[in-house]
């Protein structure tokens, strides 16, 4: 029996966005081969007033416009009714920083996502309390700068998540080799020319020795981590140590 694809849907002010890159590489593939599907829900089409509007003022003043209550929570009703299984997202600077762990459980552990993306000064934060205790809403971030909305970040969580599903990169090993998986840095990479530009690609990648080669490729990746992220290096000590 043909196993139901990863299914995402974007609750979001500009569907025709996507799928945007999402149609390409990869993560284009693997949607024409029905691995993962996309669909989207226009928040507009919930606004109820005469000029489709979808945001206001906020209470309080303050400079932008706040995405309404009623409009997202139809919205967001109507596309948890179209993914009834999906984990509900909701991309915001305020968010938990999203990880290479929380990437997994999301790819690997859930049938698919709604994702909320958010504009202008955000969503009502009415909305956004009554779907967490509903629903389980999560919040995350992908880190300490601002968008001008979720769309893009979600571009971003896409792509980590369904190039993790079974089926759409070929190498299992390639995926475990990479950045954060084992909480390291990935090591450097060479490819031909053997020599460019008077540098060389590291003796040791040339001998056919394995175990050298996987030896050294683990001190780089130690190296990489413990000079340009001191957070994650610390992390990698307290788990398993030099």
């Amino acid at each position: 029996m043909k196993k139901s694809p990863w299914r995402a849907t974007l609750v979001t002010l500009f569907p025709e966005m996507f799928p945007g890159p999402l149609a390409y590489s990869l993560a284009g593939k693997a949607l024409e081969d029905g691995i993962w599907n996309l669909n989207t829900v226009a928040i507009r089409d919930f606004s109820l007033s005469k000029h489709n509007t979808v945001d206001d003022t906020c209470f309080g003043g303050g400079a932008g416009m706040v995405l309404r209550p009623d409009v997202v929570d139809r919205a967001l009703d109507a596309a948890t009714k179209e993914n009834p299984e999906g984990r509900i997202i909701y991309l915001t600077p305020r968010g938990k920083p999203l990880i290479q762990e929380d990437v997994r459980e999301l790819a690997l552990h859930s049938p698919g996502m709604v994702i909320l993306c958010g504009r202008y000064e955000g969503v009502d934060q009415r909305v956004l309390d009554d779907w967490q205790e509903r629903r389980g809403l999560e919040e995350y971030s992908l880190g300490d700068y601002i968008l001008s909305g979720g769309e893009i970040a979600a571009f971003a969580l896409l792509d980590a998540c369904i190039r993790l599903l079974p089926g759409v990169v070929g190498s299992e090993e390639s995926l475990q080799d990479e950045s954060f998986e084992l909480e390291l840095l990935e090591y450097p990479q060479y490819t031909r020319p053997q020599q460019w530009n008077d540098r060389m690609v590291p003796d040791v990648l040339l001998s056919g020795h394995h175990q050298k080669i996987q030896d050294w490729r683990r001190e780089q990746a130690k190296r990489i981590t413990r000079e340009r992220r001191p957070d994650l290096w610390a992390k990698y000590i307290n788990k398993h140590g030099n």
